[in-house]
């Protein structure tokens, strides 16, 4: 009978591994924290904002950046994050972001920041331009070496989803009294500066690309990114253990793929829409009132990313209709700023049942495999 049972476990043990094998890439679900470089706002600067929060209205309240993050690392090791988010702001020349014009109008808190990293140039890491730029990484560079020495650590990890948002507004790009005030414009992304985002990368990953999974090792044989996603032709996910996949969004998405047929020689993807030849990562926030059409996208074969949570309502009302609604959509990527509860507020978090790091995809995983368990 003994014997039995112990032929028995190393049956399902071996099936439990071969399960694994049948996922492809777009058939499971991780979860990503949003934002993710994010330190919580300075104290005297978020008590000053506060003080004007009737002014500034909804849709400026600062108590939506009331919220930080741990260092890369620490998110990967101590909770189920298996993607970041990094914003970056333009900065060829360097030196944009040394001062911190806020601070002129806040009792005890110096404009200049005394950072010189923030002198050289480069694309520079932070919320908000001149107002919410308490930072874990202060460039883009810092931000992938940070990754890249992760990864590094950990060959066989679950790849990494990167979502890379390029930020080309600010204060003083909406308000013209703040322009009076000195809060400056910020730089556009241009042809060069795409070029330069790619080029950033390879500085830290190396020409090659080899931990990165790029375009054009997705798209394989087929004509376009779109036309791999609708064949459900998405690589295994044991082939991709200890990859990178950069996604990018925001000010350079219509710049980025120019001269790049179907993100041809580009290191990221960019959320696309269904139908362009670009087209293999969607972004559809809105987890609620966007469910059943994320449902029909991942059903054909495209990888989704949306949000559970934003501005920390969720948060502090310990709602989880927008999380649970992310989990039932099938989103591929599901952001949150709650990985861990913030204690002042509720016990909401973000996290898979027995503190998985990824399971199976409930809208499109194979049929008849259960299941599976993965370590990193």
């Amino acid at each position: 009978m003994r014997l039995l049972t112990i032929i028995f476990c190393l049956f399902a043990f071996t099936v439990n591994a071969q399960d694994g094998n049948k996922f492809h890439l777009n058939q499971i679900q991780t979860i990503g924290s949003h934002n993710s470089y994010k330190k919580k706002p300075d104290e005297k600067v978020f008590s000053f904002l506060l003080k004007f929060k009737k002014r500034l209205g909804n849709d400026l309240n600062p108590e939506g950046i009331d919220y930080g993050h741990l260092p890369f690392d620490s998110q990967f090791n101590y909770y189920p994050v298996r993607g970041l988010e990094i914003d970056i702001y333009n900065d060829p020349k360097g030196g944009s972001f040394y001062k911190r014009r806020i601070n002129a109008f806040v009792h005890g808190v110096k404009q200049k920041s005394g950072i010189e990293e923030l002198k050289k140039p480069g694309f520079k890491v932070l919320h908000i331009k001149d107002v919410d730029y308490q930072t874990n990484y202060y460039s883009f560079k810092q931000a992938l070496t940070a990754v890249k020495k992760w990864s590094d650590e950990h060959p066989k990890h679950l790849p990494l989803f990167i979502n890379v948002e390029t930020k080309g507004d600010g204060p003083g790009d909406v308000s013209g009294l703040l322009r009076f005030f000195g809060f400056k414009r910020s730089i556009k992304f241009d042809a060069a500066a795409c070029d330069s985002i790619d080029a950033e990368i390879k500085s830290v990953f190396g020409n090659d690309l080899k931990s990165i999974l790029t375009p054009d090792k997705i798209r394989g044989n087929y004509s376009s990114l779109n036309e791999m996603a609708i064949h459900n032709d998405w690589p295994l996910l044991d082939s991709c253990r200890g990859k990178i996949i950069f996604i990018m969004e925001g000010d350079a998405e219509k710049t980025y793929p120019v001269g790049h047929p179907s993100l041809q020689g580009r290191a990221m993807f960019y959320y696309a829409e269904p139908g362009k030849p670009e087209c293999a990562f969607v972004i559809r926030n809105g987890a609620k009132s966007e469910k059943q059409e994320i449902k029909e996208l991942v059903k054909k074969g495209y990888i989704v990313r949306t949000r559970a949570d934003g501005d920390t309502r969720e948060a502090r009302e310990n709602d989880s209709t927008s999380r649970d609604a992310a989990f039932e959509s099938g989103a591929q990527i599901i952001s949150t700023d709650y990985y861990k509860p913030e204690l002042r507020w509720s016990n909401y978090r973000v996290s898979f049942p027995a503190g998985k790091i990824v399971r199976s995809n409930p809208v499109n995983a194979p049929i008849g495999v259960k299941e599976f368990e993965i370590k990193e």
